[in-house]
């Protein structure tokens, strides 16, 4: 085997954020760009001789050019075999599935999740463990590190791969297995919930769905699994086929970029009752009754407050995770239920302990990604095949599910604005203006309200004792009504700040009051503790979610 060192140097801002490296395609496919980061990566994987790793992506645009960079790099550093996703194609939580079930060492994914695609988009990557899910800070902080001093990187003298024919090749003398990238993850799912319960749903007169997959990853799973194995009508699943730029479209599966699906759905016209779209790399979901959108906090409160209808959950559940910025109705849920309730920060890779240690079963994020113990990530069909079965259950349509929940817990009622591209220097100091202020806020009132605590989230894991610090501002009322300051680490240009306003209502009277009104209060108080129009420029957010 013909392995070849080639010359390298440092590139600037290698650091992984919450979910790997995201940059822009043009700096990926920079000459040694992605090499000098892989075989950082490989550098921190002194056992990995042998072994088996994982590869695919969400398709997005180099997706295919990348992965036969890591082939020859893989085979160049020892490793066994590499199982890799036919055409390229592993969705996050597949991916995730195969490495649990194939018992691989661990997987590489490509993706920068619904982040745009295209020439002039985004492209991401990121290792993920033996376990399944993402690395955690240790080891990205090594290969961090290693991008800081790297001089050469290793790939075996080997032509392209043909990644559209399944069965074993070889690269040099390593095995490549192009796989089914759908068929361990559809017989996982399968496992976990009433299959035959949701056909019969999907089959009812009078149920129509959709499910748009922004033609993205999930395309693939959601034709397999909706309309071959459930009997979905076929249209039932649109924007299927991945295309390399997502049709030109943001696939972040939220009210303002599945437009069309929130649109359909408040159209009586349509005949639909069920709506569903997923992101980039298929980790996260929107569940859409008729003209009526679920939060994501909403739904993982839900499906938490459910379980005992999904006969994976039925027996019980050891205990469920949030991240900080996460509406509290969860912790209602918890509560209820007698189970422990763990605040992480944001980032699917704080659930991994817990998940492996037993503690929990459901975990989820306000941005729209929920899963459980089944896999090591978020999973967007696994999240809808739940709502599927819960509603074959109860048979109810989803707002009166939602609404009768609110009855019973009450309603956090809850917002998420999105100031995006701020510059760098901006986000920097309105995040240092708000640490200096946090020692006098907790017992001032501003705008004539009493702030009871502030701090900086510090998250000590219950499970290896590892401390993350500075994971978010919070200033939390007297009434118990919060308000979360973070900076998004998924971005690629500039800076995001998001803002999180959320306030508790028992009162089912007020359940109907527009969340923006609700909350308008409570954005007054946060522009006049964080001063972001001030600071940014921006009057109004990007995004409200």
């Amino acid at each position: 085997m013909n392995v070849i060192s080639v010359v390298t140097k440092p590139f600037p801002g290698q650091k992984p954020g919450t979910s790997g490296l995201r940059k822009k395609v043009k700096l990926f496919s920079q000459p040694g760009y992605l090499e000098s980061f892989v075989q950082s990566i490989f550098d921190n994987l002194p056992d990995r001789q042998g072994k088996t790793l994982v590869l695919g992506g969400d398709g997005r645009y180099f997706n295919d050019v990348a992965i036969q960079i890591i082939l020859r790099m893989a085979a160049a550093a020892g490793f066994g075999r590499v199982l890799v996703g036919q055409n390229g194609i592993l969705s996050t939580p597949a991916a995730s599935a195969v490495i649990r079930k194939r018992g691989a060492f661990g997987g590489i994914i490509l993706s920068a999740s619904h982040n745009p695609g295209g020439a002039d988009g985004d492209f991401g990557i990121k290792y993920n463990l033996g376990n399944g899910g993402p690395a955690n800070e240790g080891f990205t902080d090594a290969v961090y590190q290693r991008t800081q001093d790297i001089s050469v990187y290793r790939q075996v003298a080997a032509e392209d791969i043909d990644l559209g024919r399944l069965g074993e090749t070889r690269i040099g003398e390593m095995p490549v297995s192009v796989i089914d990238p759908v068929a361990d993850y559809a017989a996982l799912l399968e496992s976990l919930f009433d299959f035959g319960r949701i056909a019969n749903l999907l089959a009812r007169p009078g149920f129509r769905m959709r499910f748009d997959a922004m033609h993205a990853v999930n395309g693939p799973y959601a034709h397999a699994i909706l309309e071959d194995r459930l009997g979905a009508p076929a249209g039932t699943v649109v924007n299927g086929t991945p295309l390399p730029d997502f049709g030109g479209g943001h696939p972040d599966p939220n009210p303002v970029y599945a437009a069309d699906l929130v649109a359909a759905l408040a159209d009586p016209k349509s005949g639909l009752s069920f709506g569903a779209a997923s992101d980039g790399d298929g980790d996260r979901n929107m569940i859409v009754g008729r003209g009526f959108i679920v939060s994501p906090s909403d739904s993982l409160a839900v499906l938490a407050a459910n379980h005992q209808l999904i006969p994976a959950y039925a027996l019980g559940l050891a205990g469920v995770a949030r991240s900080m910025p996460t509406s509290c109705a969860l912790d209602r849920v918890a509560a209820e239920l007698g189970i422990a309730c763990y605040e992480t920060p944001t980032g699917w890779k704080y659930f991994g302990n817990l998940l492996d240690a037993g503690k929990a079963t459901l975990c989820g994020e306000e941005s729209a990604g929920t899963g459980s113990n089944h896999v090591r990530e978020k999973d967007g069909l696994w999240a809808v095949l739940y709502w599927l079965n819960i509603v074959a259950v109860r048979e109810q349509p989803v707002e009166q599910i939602v609404r009768e929940h609110w009855r019973r817990f009450g309603r956090n009622v809850y917002a998420r604005h999105d100031y995006e591209g701020l510059q760098t220097a901006q986000a920097e100091t309105l995040f240092a203006e708000l640490r200096q202020k946090l020692p006098a806020l907790a017992g001032s009132i501003v705008a004539g309200t009493r702030i009871k605590a502030a701090d900086d989230f510090c998250y000590i894991d219950p499970v290896d004792g590892s401390r993350s610090e500075r994971q978010g501002v919070r200033v939390i009322l007297e009434d118990g009504s919060r308000i979360v300051f973070r900076m998004s680490g998924t971005g690629t240009e500039g800076a995001t700040v998001r803002l999180y306003l959320e306030r508790y209502e028992p009162d089912p009277a007020r359940h109907e009051i527009p969340a923006g009104e609700a909350l308008v209060s409570l954005a007054a108080l946060a522009e006049k503790v964080a001063r972001i129009a001030e600071i940014s420029g921006r009057k109004v957010p990007d995004v409200i979610s």
